[in-house]
């Protein structure tokens, strides 16, 4: 499965690359269906956040390893380089740029309802 992730780059800034999670671990379920899954990823903790209308934080990086899940409304994410991208209801990325000058991130026509998976920081993703 593969998931967009910002990460630092070497002169302090912020870049997407794409990250690969395998979803290599195939099992039959109770009712015959042949479901793909990746390994267990450990996790630090949870958090929901509702971000408002008209949300734009300005140039921030990640407070630490996180897994982005938009549950509801449109997130945008904008790299050092320029790159913009967006999120709907349904989508996640990867927010991994800590200890850079971050990235700026936005609410698009609402609020968005958000679902932060804190990874280790030693965890290695694709």
């Amino acid at each position: 499965m593969k998931i967009v992730r910002f990460i630092p780059t070497p002169d302090g800034g912020s870049q997407f690359v794409e990250a690969d999670i395998p979803i290599d671990n195939a099992a039959t379920d109770a009712f015959g269906h042949l479901i793909h899954r990746s390994e267990v990823l450990p996790a630090q903790s949870t958090m929901l956040s509702e971000m408002p209308k008209g949300m734009n934080q300005d140039w921030h990086p990640a407070s630490r390893r996180q897994l982005v899940i938009v549950l509801s409304g449109t997130v945008e994410v904008e790299t050092s380089d320029g790159s913009k991208k967006r999120w709907s209801g349904g989508q996640m990325f990867l927010a991994d740029d800590v200890g850079s000058r971050g990235h700026c991130t936005r609410t698009i026509d609402g609020p968005a309802r958000v679902l932060f998976v804190h990874l280790p920081p030693d965890l290695v993703i694709g």
